[in-house]
C-alpha cells in the first residue's frame, strides 16, 4: 500500500505512519470484522514500513506519478489477488 501524505513540519513522519495504521486497521476491522480471523496473529500491518520525504519539486511529481502506477497492471492485480479476497464478503 502506498501513501502519499502531506503534513505540517511539526509532525514527526513516524507518528503519521502509526496514526495511518492505526485508524485504517480500525476501520476495516470495524467494517469487515471477518478479516482479523483470515490474518496471521490478528494483525493488520507488520511492524515495518518505508518513509521518504519529498518536497515541493519534481520529487514530489515522480512519488505522485509512482504511486498512481502502482497497482493498474492485469500481473499485479493477479499476483495480489489473494490478499484481495480478504475483503470480499
Amino acid at each position: 500500500m502506498h501513501f502519499l501524505v502531506q503534513s505540517v513540519p511539526t509532525m514527526k513522519p513516524q507518528s503519521i505512519v502509526q496514526m495511518i495504521k492505526s485508524i485504517t486497521a480500525r476501520e476495516v476491522f470495524k467494517q469487515i470484522p471477518e478479516v482479523k480471523l483470515k490474518l496471521w496473529g490478528g494483525e493488520f500491518w507488520t511492524k515495518g514500513y518505508f518513509i521518504n520525504t519529498v518536497g515541493r519539486t519534481n520529487s514530489e511529481n515522480a512519488v505522485k506519478e509512482y504511486v498512481k502506477s502502482q497497482g493498474k497492471t492485469e500481473e499485479y492485480q493477479e499476483l495480489h489477488k489473494s490478499q484481495q479476497t480478504l475483503f470480499d464478503h
